[in-house]
């Protein structure tokens, strides 16, 4: 019974993390304000879920390093380091939220720093999504018709994101070749956030095949 709730709760948490993460990303929907008080949400529900997975921490140098371990323990580690950086970054910004924290950091630095970390979190995120989707979906088992007609739908929204990945330049925030951010304040909201999932997805999806090539290999390997 006890395990069952801490899955609850560890699913609840996960699902906030996912939600605010993509109201981040939709910074000329939600205003500046607003968005500081999501990050500061995002901040302490992270924390959360931090201290839910802590036993993650005292297992890094016990046991085995399989090949998923070992792409996992990498993508945490740099997802935990990028979102910490947009943290710290964003709250150097800070005018409205924790405006004392104004000019932790260099201003200028901050805000490069901040919108890069902020797009390789949300690259992250959805990475770090797909490396634990095939577990979670493992007692699906859709009939070959149902398989096919998802794995064309899953393609379709996959190939959009990184449609959209490419046409919003997301690629030059992430290496600094874009300095400052390029809104678009007359999309509409809804749009902005479906292209947001999207793009999400297709990370996520990455993320499943990665693991399906490595369970791959692994049983070429044996046989």
């Amino acid at each position: 019974m006890a395990d069952t709730k801490n899955n609850r709760v560890r699913l609840a948490v996960d699902i906030s993390m996912t939600v605010l993460l993509l109201c981040l990303m939709a910074y000329q929907v939600t205003g500046e304000a607003f968005h500081e008080w999501l990050g500061i949400s995002m901040t302490v529900v992270l924390i959360v879920h931090n201290i839910l997975n802590r036993k993650w921490y005292s297992s890094l140098f016990k046991g085995r390093y399989t090949a998923y371990r070992v792409v996992s323990t990498i993508v945490n580690t740099l997802l935990l380091a990028s979102i910490a950086l947009t943290a710290v970054c964003g709250i150097s910004m800070s005018s409205h939220a924790v405006p004392f924290m104004y000019g932790l950091l260099p201003i200028a630095f901050a805000r490069q720093f901040h919108l890069s970390m902020s797009f390789w979190s949300f690259i992250l995120m959805g990475y770090h999504l797909g490396l634990h989707l095939p577990a979670m979906t493992a007692k699906v088992k859709p009939s070959k018709a149902v398989k096919i007609i998802l794995n064309v739908i899953f393609f379709f929204i996959a190939g959009t994101g990184l449609c959209m990945f490419l046409k919003n330049g997301i690629s030059g925030y992430i290496f600094f070749r874009t300095p400052f951010a390029m809104f678009d304040y007359d999309k509409a909201g809804i749009i902005v956030f479906l292209e947001n999932v999207a793009v999400l997805f297709f990370f996520a999806f990455a993320g499943a095949n990665t693991v399906r090539l490595i369970k791959a290999a692994g049983a070429k390997q044996k046989r």
